[in-house]
C-alpha cells in the first residue's frame, strides 16, 4: 500500500469504529497527543481527555456516525506527515469538513490532529456571525 492509501484506510477505519462504537478500534487510530477540535467553541480535547470524552460514549454502546467522501491527502516529502481534508455527512448536522493532520510513527500513522467544521455558505455567512455575536453576549 502506497502511504496516501495506508492514510485514507487509517481515515476510514476512524469513521467505521466511531459508528460501530468501537472504543479499541478507534482509539487505535490516534495518536497519544492528539488533538480533536469539535464544531462549537470550547469543544477541544487533546491526549486522555479526548479518550475520556470517547469513553464516556462509546462504553455506553453510543458512537457517532460521519460518512466521509470527497478526501484529499497530501503525503510531506518526508513521508512522515499527511494532512487531509474530507467532507463528511453526518444525518443530524449535514454536510461538515473534517481537516487534520496524521503522523508515521515507523510503524503506523495515527492521527494527530482532527478539526470537525459546518462550513457556512458566504450568503449566510454574515447573519449567521450576527446570531452568533448576539448569542455569546
Amino acid at each position: 500500500m502506497t502511504a496516501r492509501s495506508t492514510v485514507e484506510a487509517v481515515l476510514d477505519e476512524f469513521h467505521a469504529a466511531a459508528a460501530d462504537a468501537d472504543e479499541e478500534r478507534y482509539v487505535a487510530t490516534l495518536a497519544s497527543g492528539v488533538v480533536f477540535l469539535g464544531t462549537a467553541p470550547g469543544e477541544r480535547w487533546a491526549g486522555d481527555a479526548f479518550r475520556a470524552f470517547v469513553h464516556s460514549y462509546f462504553s455506553r454502546g453510543n458512537g457517532w456516525s460521519y460518512i466521509p467522501s470527497g478526501r484529499s491527502v497530501d503525503i510531506a516529502a518526508d513521508g512522515q506527515t499527511a494532512w487531509f481534508d474530507e467532507t463528511v455527512e453526518n444525518a443530524h448536522y449535514g454536510a461538515c469538513r473534517g481537516t487534520g493532520v496524521l503522523r508515521y510513527d515507523g510503524e503506523n500513522w495515527r492521527i494527530e490532529q482532527y478539526n470537525l467544521t459546518i462550513p457556512v455558505p458566504d450568503a449566510l455567512a454574515a447573519d449567521l456571525v450576527k446570531q452568533i455575536r448576539s448569542a455569546t453576549a
